[in-house]
């Protein structure tokens, strides 16, 4: 491999996709205020899938300001409900308001990636994710908040599909892989494509 590459992002789940994939990379945390990207592109009357991708490539160019020669990975991923985007909850109170909306319904998540190299975007992209929750009782509501909320407390929508918030769940229509936060099988075939992993 000739060129580092390196995630733009503090998420675990993300990190050891690509570990497990067997990516060699290094992990920056990106500095950007993501509440104020998110609020800039709702006033403007974006879609979900678009501002993922803004978060995504604005996570990406920051990190790669420092890291010029290296491939930087920018990810994001935004929830839609009922024609609103909903964010990491601000405690477990919120996160109960948040499971309650989502309970017995529909909701999407876009998954973004965007790949920089010397300093420009040179990929992107962006899968959807259709969850049905199913209808759970308030008592399984409070026992799962009690035990998940450390767990669950940077998740947009109260829940990890990777651990128990799985029980939450009808129907998934769409890739795992994009319900965690990355679109991972596409953005391999990206690297391998590119050179910068095996193929």
């Amino acid at each position: 491999m000739t060129t580092a590459i390196i995630l733009a992002s503090g998420s675990t789940i993300r990190a050891t996709l690509l570990q497990n994939a067997g990516v060699l990379f290094d992990q920056q945390v990106p500095r950007i205020d993501e509440q104020t990207v998110k609020e800039t592109f709702q006033a403007n009357g974006s879609a979900p899938s678009d501002i993922a991708d803004a978060l995504a490539a604005a996570k990406a160019k920051e990190v790669a300001r420092s890291y010029p020669d290296a491939m930087v990975i920018g990810c994001d991923q935004v929830l839609a409900f009922n024609g609103t985007i909903m964010s990491k909850p601000r405690d477990p109170d919120n996160a109960k308001q948040q499971l309650i909306a989502l309970r017995g319904r529909k909701h999407s998540l876009f998954s973004a990636a965007v790949v920089y190299d010397q300093g420009q975007p040179i990929w992107r992209y962006t899968g959807a994710v259709m969850l049905q929750m199913r209808d759970f009782s308030d008592a399984y509501l409070e026992s799962y908040l009690a035990r998940s909320w450390q767990d669950i407390q940077h998740c947009i929508g109260g829940y990890q599909l990777e651990a128990e918030g799985v029980r939450l769940f009808e129907t998934i229509e769409g890739d795992y892989f994009h319900v965690l936060g990355m679109p991972l099988l596409e953005l391999l075939a990206f690297l391998t494509l590119r050179g910068a992993i095996e193929g």
